[in-house]
């Protein structure tokens, strides 16, 4: 087992949730209890590690997103009219490496933020290889055409684990999709409850 499958697996077992539902998730075991020596005796978590909690799911569902860079889309989200904790998702939900893994071009976010890096991503025609770039409704992503043909692009769209989401228009064959609109919480398919209120009363204490 690879160290980075072996730190989602513990990012798993430490939030007690199937985070980005795997199939080989050690929560789909039967555990009643959390990881370590001492998991069994742990006690119900106050308000604030309710609100830490709900934090680490939604930030390390993204990969490798930074506390800097959450406090960056908590300010926003704030600027923004709306619910903040709409705009919060929904921002994250902008990120190009977001994007990528919801459109099917990568099988994980984790992959997605390194096929960004290697400079695989075009954005309108542009090679774009910032993995938090945000996306706007209309861009047009697509994959390079030397890229197009490597397994991991192919396997991805290939399978049937993952549906491409509504607020997006995606042509597998071409390795091409359209960002139709930034999208509300009920719109996202987390494969687990996130509780983008509970990240906002974090920030906000």
């Amino acid at each position: 087992m690879t160290k980075r499958i072996q730190a989602k697996h513990k990012i798993d077992r430490r939030l007690g949730v199937n985070l980005w539902g795997r199939a080989k998730s050690p929560c789909n075991k039967n555990r009643s209890h959390a990881p370590g020596q001492h998991g069994m005796n742990r006690g119900k978590l106050s308000d604030y590690g309710t609100q830490l909690r709900a934090k680490q799911k939604l930030k390390f569902y993204y990969g490798s997103v930074s506390e800097k860079q959450m406090r960056k889309y908590y300010a926003e989200a704030i600027r923004r009219q709306g619910d903040t904790s709409e705009n919060l998702v929904s921002i994250l939900e902008c990120r190009l490496d977001a994007v990528v893994y919801r459109m099917k071009f990568v099988p994980t976010v984790f992959a997605s933020r390194q096929f960004v890096n290697h400079g695989h991503i075009e954005v309108n025609g542009q090679k774009v290889d910032i993995p938090s770039y945000m996306v706007k409704p209309g861009d047009v992503i697509s994959v390079k055409a030397k890229s197009k043909e490597l397994p991991l692009v192919m396997s991805a769209c290939e399978s049937n684990e993952r549906e491409v989401p509504d607020y997006m228009e995606v042509d597998a064959k071409e390795k091409k999709g359209t960002f139709l609109r930034a999208p509300k919480l009920a719109d996202i398919p987390y494969p687990v409850k996130m509780e983008p209120n509970l990240v906002v009363e974090f920030y906000s204490r």
